[in-house]
């Protein structure tokens, strides 16, 4: 089983993996949601651990196992990624998510004015209870007010992933990373995805099984808009024929380049393309 999304540990492990996996004892999770703008999620409990990936406000989580140090470890409802996350980024779900941020990333108000001290700022994908409307401002159970052209209603979903991609363009390169303060390659293809309504896993490996259908090597050098280029431990997201988006390492921020330049300088690295997903 894959650890990345299986939440078993010699200690304690899901119930749902009762028989199937074995530990100290299987509990029943304790359904949390997030609270924070961006929540990390880590390897192990520790600020100083790998970050693996981010849960964003509004997300659930199940809970299986919390220390003493500030750390729960559990499995994010979304993407089924499992890690530990600090307590205090979660809470007992409040009232259901009717909305979700549509800007990069926004501000929350304390009240109706823009002229207030933000509360928070929040980023693309995250999730809100919204409980009343004005014309300037959407108005969260929580009391805060957010511009009313940065939320959308749940239901509605971006027509181009490729453009929402395209919006990251400057953001810096953040290894694990999920919104606009810092992002990775395969949380870029993730949130983009997610904003249009398609499923996609976390990682790239796992983006590259679950997604799409492979190009035969005659259909591979005529690349259209949203297909998806992999190597391995990375991928990128073709614009059009000739240009690509994608947040690596080598610019260290969401960059746009020419395709074949881009798999040139890969490939002198030592890694080939493995595969072009089309998602059609």
């Amino acid at each position: 089983m894959d650890k990345r999304l299986t939440p078993a540990r010699p200690e304690v492990a899901a119930k749902y993996l009762e028989g199937k996996v074995q530990a100290a004892r299987f509990v029943t999770g304790e359904e949390c949601e997030v609270i924070t703008d961006v929540a990390p999620v880590r390897r192990d409990p520790a600020a100083d651990a790998m970050l693996d990936t981010q849960a964003l406000r509004g997300e659930h989580m199940a809970v299986y196992d919390r220390n003493d140090d500030g750390w729960a470890w559990g499995q994010l409802n979304a993407d089924g990624y499992v890690g530990w996350i600090p307590s205090n980024a979660l809470q007992s779900p409040g009232p259901a998510p009717t909305h979700k941020v549509t800007a990069l990333r926004t501000f929350a108000f304390p009240g109706p004015s823009i002229k207030l001290p933000p509360a928070d700022a929040l980023p693309l994908g995250a999730r809100l209870a919204i409980v009343g409307m004005t014309d300037t401002f959407a108005i969260a159970a929580n009391g805060h007010h957010i511009p009313k052209q940065h939320v959308a209603a749940l239901s509605v979903f971006e027509p181009d992933f490729v453009a929402v991609a395209e919006r990251f363009a400057g953001t810096p390169y953040l290894w694990g990373g999920k919104s606009s303060l810092g992002i990775d390659c395969s949380g870029l293809v993730q949130i983009a995805l997610t904003a249009a309504g398609i499923g996609c896993p976390r990682d790239s490996d796992m983006q590259e099984s679950g997604l799409g259908r492979a190009l035969s090597d005659a259909d591979m050098h005529i690349l259209k808009r949203g297909d998806l280029i992999f190597w391995k431990g990375h991928v990128a997201i073709a614009r059009d024929a000739e240009t690509i988006v994608h947040a690596n390492a080598h610019h260290m921020m969401t960059a746009i380049e020419p395709t074949k330049a881009a798999i040139a300088r890969i490939a002198a690295a030592g890694n080939q393309v493995t595969s072009i997903k089309r998602l059609d």
